[in-house]
């Protein structure tokens, strides 16, 4: 059973961190918020740059390392925002791409609820390529938001999120934990990305899936209500 979330708190069309709040027929208000997050972070506004987002611990378990790996050799058309805090290593190396490359990735080295609500309002797709994770949380507000999660297949994000491949796809799942398989696997979602009408759908798949603590109370209900003598 998975963990839910507060889909009051994690709401889009009400949240107050918001620039420009947005439902899922209304995702072109989304632009008003990317626009607000690359300004938050120094990156250079764009609307055709493919955008990416990382909310997490930064740790060895998160895949932090691959993320770094696969952003050092990224396009040029491509940015990525950082946020959150962790291991000092990985805290070193984030904050040493970001001056290397300060059009393309930028971070903040610290978790700030704000942010990482006008973060998962703004990016295209969400990166997580967890080496395990029992549940998880950000892929569910990620969806909720329509930030379409790139995740390993592993735990709770395997049982989250749907790849491209299946008949209702909610997000890009891959399998190794290596950078190879995170980079095809950000390949895949880039060669979608243009065709704004398939985006769109998976965004909206996303948006649409129940994930509150609602639908998981139901769950652990009906298996209590089972397992009663």
């Amino acid at each position: 059973i998975l963990n839910g979330i507060d889909d009051d708190v994690w709401d889009p069309a009400r949240d107050p961190h918001l620039v420009a709040p947005y439902t899922a027929s209304t995702l072109d208000r989304r632009r008003a918020n990317r626009r607000a997050l690359q300004g938050d972070f120094g990156l250079p506004q764009s609307d055709t740059a493919f955008l990416l987002g990382v909310v997490s611990r930064l740790t060895d378990q998160k895949g932090i390392d691959l993320i770094l790996g696969a952003l050092r050799h990224a396009p040029a058309d491509w940015q990525c925002v950082i946020l959150g805090s962790g291991d000092p290593t990985f805290e070193h190396a984030v904050r040493e791409l970001a001056a290397a490359r300060p059009e393309h990735v930028a971070c903040h080295i610290a978790y700030d609820t704000r942010l990482s609500h006008r973060l998962f309002a703004a990016v295209d797709a969400f990166l997580m390529p967890s080496r395990f994770e029992p549940c998880g949380l950000s892929q569910l507000y990620s969806q909720r938001y329509g930030a379409v999660p790139i995740v390993r297949r592993t735990g709770g994000l395997a049982d989250s999120v749907q790849d491209l491949d299946a008949p209702r796809p909610t997000g890009v799942v891959f399998d190794p934990p290596t950078v190879d398989a995170l980079w095809a696997a950000l390949g895949r979602a880039a060669t979608l990305l243009p065709n704004k009408r398939k985006w769109r759908a998976v965004m909206r798949n996303g948006m649409q899936a129940d994930h509150s603590w609602t639908h998981s109370a139901r769950e652990y209900l009906a298996l209590y209500r089972a397992l009663k003598p």
